[in-house]
């Protein structure tokens, strides 16, 4: 007598709903001083993306090379969204971690900004609001990115240690920014 196959059921799963944003995000401030006009890059992202994903790309857009820095989100609302293995520098408990907080998670709408926060000692302060909600990836972009890519972008983008040649050195040229004010 043959062997009887054991009926397997298979559940499909529903798809993730991948809606894509553009997202404008404006460098506003170093350490406290206002940088005017402010820089900018315009962000193309899925709502699947995570907001580790989208610190990223920001600083990615904003050529940032040393990213060994903390950094953090801040919502509108009052949530905190960041780096979840920094417990020794931080002591706020109800900080969300940032590589499970997905963009479409946090339910953010055209129109809605928040704060991105990178390297808390010299405090490059963004602007990031949500400019579309409906973004055709293929039309603003050309093709299907897997990553958050900019799609644009405007101003001049301060070096993140304040050199102005490659020969020179962090303090002396982080002496001459400061002296200029």
């Amino acid at each position: 007598m043959p062997a009887r196959r054991r009926a397997v059921r298979i559940t499909a799963r529903a798809p993730i709903a991948r809606r894509w944003i553009i997202l404008r995000v404006a460098l506003v401030a170093r350490g406290g001083a206002s940088l005017s006009p402010p820089p900018g890059r315009d962000l193309l992202a899925s709502t699947t993306h995570t907001f580790a994903e989208l610190a990223t790309a920001i600083d990615r857009a904003f050529a940032r090379w040393d990213r060994s820095h903390l950094h953090e989100f801040r919502l509108s609302d009052g949530r905190v969204i960041g780096m979840a293995d920094t417990d020794e520098f931080r002591d706020d408990e109800n900080e969300i971690d940032e590589s499970r907080m997905t963009l479409g998670a946090a339910e953010l709408g055209v129109g809605d900004s928040f704060e991105y926060l990178f390297d808390f000692g010299d405090g490059w302060e963004h602007r990031c609001t949500v400019l579309r909600g409906d973004a055709d990836p293929i039309e603003e972009y050309g093709r299907m990115p897997h990553e958050i890519v900019p799609i644009f972008g405007w101003g001049v983008l301060p070096d993140q240690y304040g050199r102005t040649r490659p020969d020179s050195a962090d303090d002396e040229d982080m002496d001459a920014v400061d002296q200029d004010g």
